[in-house]
């Protein structure tokens, strides 16, 4: 238990976050335009371990701080092999779509925008990865992160079916 606890203070102090987005947003009141600035950001420690958050404040570097820790509280570990992901997937937030496949080594990453932050941050350096439907990056990123928390890899199935790890490959 004490061994789990340094292992998340380690993890704590090597993720790195990233922008995803910014939007800056203007409130019309009587005395005239408020502006604020909300930001979309990912933090992770390219070892599997990635999050997400969004900060709302009036200025830039203040959004973009509440972000990440907003993000450093709603981590998710995803299985990741060879620089892939174990298996394909497809996922759906709002009017989003990602769909997520495993590539071989020295394809690299091949996702745009918002899905390219996320997968970066996780650790993969090979995957294919396309975006259908609506480009809204506050719903791209939950769409990849849907399909990343859906990930399991063999041991995990074998485990959960109760067989062996070879029984799960022969199906």
């Amino acid at each position: 238990m004490a061994e789990n606890n340094k292992r998340t203070v380690a993890t704590e102090s090597e993720l790195v976050d990233r922008l995803v987005a910014i939007n800056r947003v203007t409130k019309v009141t009587k005395g005239g335009r408020a502006f604020s600035f909300a930001a979309i950001v990912v933090v992770g420690d390219g070892k599997g371990l990635v999050g997400w958050g969004l900060g709302k404040a009036g200025e830039v570097s203040a959004a973009i701080q509440k972000g990440a820790e907003a993000a450093k509280k709603n981590l998710i570990k995803v299985p990741v092999f060879n620089g892939t992901i174990p298996h394909e997937q497809i996922a759906h937030f709002g009017g989003s779509e990602v769909f997520l496949h495993p590539a071989s080594h020295g394809t690299g990453v091949k996702a745009g925008g918002a899905m390219r932050a996320v997968l970066e941050s996780v650790g993969v350096t090979d995957v294919l990865a396309k975006s259908k439907g609506s480009s809204n990056p506050h719903n791209l990123v939950k769409a990849t992160f849907a399909a990343l928390a859906e990930m399991r890899d063999a041991y995990t199935v074998a485990q959960n079916r109760g067989v062996s790890l070879t029984k799960v490959f022969k199906g």
